[in-house]
């Protein structure tokens, strides 16, 4: 119903933010990977949206980029997922570090989101397993068997995913996973 909106951001009250649009007042509830990323208070916004209808509200979500949408609406279809859990999953972890741990089946990445127990995360993981992670999953540097061992490797040692990525961008396509895991380390401790 309502896909986009365009105008003044007048408020920010997290999760939730009021957007004006020539003088009516949208209230809007975005993940906080959207809200950091909002520009300040009076400044022009444009959010891409999702509407919820039920028997005693009407909701209106907001994204900032198209992915975390599609995101959101893949999570909402899952059985005992609603829009606040769904909400949660995005403020939680990016769209990338989602798909990632649905194309490793990593329960344990999901948990750690407030919410997510350990049946909600299986079910995550087997519901959106070939939806979400299959156009998204691991970007193309991480995509054979090794690299997939190699960043699951690193993360395991305590690195965030963005630093476990960006380590193996710097390794060659076709290394072996002891051999990867030794270079990423000597990429990581520089």
């Amino acid at each position: 119903m309502i896909g986009k909106l365009t105008g003044i951001l007048a408020e920010r009250n997290p999760p939730q933010i009021v957007v004006d649009c020539h003088g009516v007042g949208y209230e809007v509830d975005v993940p906080m990977s959207t809200f950091y990323n909002l520009p300040a208070a009076g400044e022009r916004v444009s959010l891409l949206t999702h509407f919820v209808v039920r028997e005693d509200a009407q909701i209106l979500y907001g994204f900032g980029t198209a992915a975390e949408r599609a995101a959101f609406r893949q999570l909402i279809k899952i059985s005992g997922v609603g829009p606040r859990t769904a909400l949660g999953v995005l403020s939680g972890m990016s769209v990338t570090e989602l798909s990632q741990a649905i194309t490793l089946q990593e329960a344990g990445r999901l948990v750690k989101i407030p919410g997510i127990g350990k049946k909600t995360a299986e079910r995550l993981l087997l519901e959106l397993k070939g939806k979400l992670g299959a156009e998204m999953a691991l970007p193309a540097h991480a995509a054979t068997d090794s690299q997939a061992d190699i960043l699951q490797a690193l993360v395991a040692l305590g690195y965030s995913d963005k630093e476990a990525a960006a380590a193996l961008k710097a390794l060659p396509k076709d290394v072996a996973v002891g051999e990867g895991i030794k270079l990423a380390l000597r990429a990581l401790a520089k």
